[in-house]
C-alpha cells in the first residue's frame, strides 16, 4: 500500500511486541500478525527500531512499516487548535453540555440539538470562553444525522466529534492532532476513559471493561486489528476525508461510527488511535441500563455486516489451529493424540514460511504456540459472546460440550481479568475476579441477544459467519 510522502522529521517506532528475526533481515508481528522482509539498505536505516524520515526513500520505508502495522508513528507537532470546530450532538442532557463546553475553552463549538425537550440555548454559553453556534432539529434525526448537520456547517480543516457526556482531559487535542502531520491520516481517536470513580460493581468493572475503552496500546484503526474501530464518542477528522464518503450513515440505528470508519479504510486513508489522549465518559452504570446498551452495541453486526461483508466475523482462524482445538476438545486419547499430530504440522508450515530467514526452532516454536493460544482466547470469546444461544443448547444436551464451555467460560473471564485489571488507574478499586467473570459473562449475554436480535431482525447470518483462513 502506497500513501503521500511523509514529512522530513517525521519518525516511525518498531511496535516492541514485533520479533526481530535473522538479526534484523525480517519483523515479525502487526496486526494482523504478519512476515515484512527487510533489504539491507533498510537495515541499516532503523537505529534501535527507530526510523526518521529525511528523502524519499526513508519515506517509503517508513510508510511500509506503518502499513504493515509493525511500527508506530511518532509525529511533528500538529495543526493548531484554530483548524478545529467541535461538533457537540445532545438531546435532553443539559448538564453535560454545560459540563462539556465547559472543558473546551478557546475552541470554535457547534452544538446540534436534536429535539431535546429543553432547548439548548445560547444564553447557557454566555460566561464561556468558546466561540459557541447552536443548531436545532425540531424532531430527533438521531446522532448520525446530528454530526452530519454539525459538519455542515464547519469551515476548518478539521472537526472534532464529541458527545454530550464526555470531558476530555488536558492535553487531548494536542496529542491527537499531531497524527495529522502524516497526510494521508483522515481520523484519530482518544483512549475513553470513566469520569468519575465509584463503589458501584458495575462502575468498577466499566472502569476497566467499557466498550469504549480500547485499552493502553497505541494502533492502527484496521478491520481485523486489535483496534478494529473507534466510538464516534470522540474522535477528530480530516473534514476533507469526511466529505469526500460521504460523512455519518444516517440509516444506521447503531455502529454508525464502525462503518464510518471502514469505508474511510476502503478509501485508502489511514486512521489511529492514541491512548495518550484522554477523553472522560460518564458510563452507564444501571444494572438495566448497562445490559440494554451493551445489547444495543450488539444489534449494529447484522447491518454492518450487509454493508461490509465479512468484517463483522466473530472468528479469524486459521483452519489448521481449528482442527488442532477441536480434536483437544473431543477429550479422548486419540483427540489428544491427533490435536499434537496437527499442531506439528501447523509448525512445520510455520518453519516453512520463515525459511528465508536465519531463526532458531525455539523461535518458530515460540510463533507456533503464540498462535495457538490466540486462537484458543478467540474461540473461548466466540463460544460465550456470539455463540452462546448454540453454546447452551449444546451444553444442556451433551456432557462434552457442557465441558468445553465451561472451560471455554473460566478461560475468557480470568484471562480478561488479568488482562483489563492493568487498564485502570490507582484510584479505581478493583474487581474481586468470581465478580468480574459473572460481570463478563452478562456482558456477553446482552451483546449476544442484541446480535442475535439483530441477524434475526434483519434475515442475514453473516455477522455469525466465521473466516476460516488456509
Amino acid at each position: 500500500m502506497t500513501g503521500p510522502r511523509l514529512p522530513d522529521g517525521f519518525a516511525v517506532q518498531v511496535d516492541r511486541r514485533v520479533r526481530v528475526l535473522g538479526e534484523g533481515a525480517a519483523l515479525l508481528g502487526g496486526s494482523p500478525t504478519r512476515l515484512l522482509r527487510l533489504a539491507p539498505a533498510a537495515q541499516t536505516m532503523l537505529n534501535g527500531g527507530r526510523l526518521e524520515v529525511h528523502d524519499a526513500v526513508s519515506a517509503q520505508l517508513a510508510r511500509t512499516l506503518l502499513d504493515a502495522t509493525v511500527a508506530h508513528p511518532r509525529p511533528l507537532s500538529g495543526p493548531s487548535h484554530r483548524d478545529v470546530t467541535v461538533v457537540i450532538p445532545v438531546r435532553d442532557n443539559h448538564s453535560g453540555i454545560i459540563r462539556l463546553v465547559a472543558a473546551l475553552r478557546g475552541l470554535k463549538v457547534v452544538i446540534v440539538d436534536d429535539g431535546s425537550s429543553r432547548p439548548v440555548r445560547e444564553a447557557d454559553f454566555a460566561t464561556m470562553h468558546c466561540d459557541v453556534r447552536i443548531l436545532r432539529n425540531g424532531r430527533s434525526k438521531g446522532p448520525a444525522a446530528a454530526r452530519n448537520a454539525g459538519l455542515a456547517v464547519c469551515n476548518t480543516d478539521f472537526v472534532a466529534f464529541l458527545d454530550s457526556d464526555v470531558v476530555p482531559r488536558r492535553g487531548w487535542l494536542e496529542a491527537l492532532l499531531g497524527h495529522f502531520c502524516d497526510p494521508a491520516v483522515a481520523l484519530v481517536a482518544p483512549r475513553i476513559i470513566a469520569l468519575e470513580h465509584s463503589d458501584s460493581v458495575v462502575a468498577r468493572y466499566e472502569a476497566v471493561r467499557s466498550s469504549l475503552d480500547l485499552g493502553l496500546r497505541e494502533a492502527p484503526v484496521i478491520p481485523f486489528g486489535t483496534v478494529s474501530y473507534v466510538p464516534s464518542a470522540a474522535i477528530i477528522c480530516r473534514r476533507s476525508a469526511l466529505l469526500d464518503v460521504g460523512g455519518f450513515d444516517e440509516s444506521l440505528a447503531s455502529g454508525e461510527d464502525v462503518d464510518l470508519c471502514w469505508r474511510l479504510n476502503e478509501a485508502g486513508a489511514r486512521l489511529r488511535y492514541e491512548p495518550i489522549a484522554l477523553v472522560a465518559h460518564d458510563h452507564r452504570t444501571e444494572l438495566r441500563k448497562w445490559f440494554a446498551r451493551k445489547s444495543f452495541y450488539g444489534g449494529s453486526a447484522a447491518p454492518l455486516t450487509i454493508r461490509h461483508p465479512g468484517k463483522t466475523a466473530p472468528l479469524v482462524i486459521s483452519g489448521w489451529t481449528l482442527v488442532v482445538w477441536m480434536l483437544v476438545a473431543i477429550g479422548s486419547g486419540i483427540g489428544y493424540l491427533a490435536s499434537v499430530a496437527v499442531a506439528a504440522i501447523t509448525g512445520r508450515r510455520i518453519a516453512k514460511s520463515l525459511s528465508t530467514v536465519q531463526t532458531e526452532p525455539m523461535e518458530v516454536a515460540v510463533v507456533a504456540a503464540h498462535g495457538l493460544w490466540s486462537a484458543a482466547l478467540q474461540l473461548a470469546s466466540a463460544i460465550c459472546r456470539h455463540y452462546w444461544p448454540i453454546a447452551l443448547v449444546a451444553a444442556v444436551l451433551s456432557k462434552r460440550c457442557r465441558r468445553v464451555v465451561v472451560v471455554a467460560a473460566v478461560l475468557d473471564g480470568v484471562f480478561d481479568w488479568a488482562t483489563r485489571n492493568g487498564n485502570a488507574d490507582e484510584d479505581t478499586k478493583r474487581v474481586g475476579l468470581l465478580t468480574y467473570v459473572l460481570l463478563k459473562r452478562i456482558d456477553d449475554i446482552a451483546y449476544g441477544l442484541g446480535l442475535w436480535t439483530g441477524v434475526v431482525r434483519e434475515r442475514h447470518a453473516g455477522a455469525l459467519k466465521p473466516q476460516i483462513r488456509t
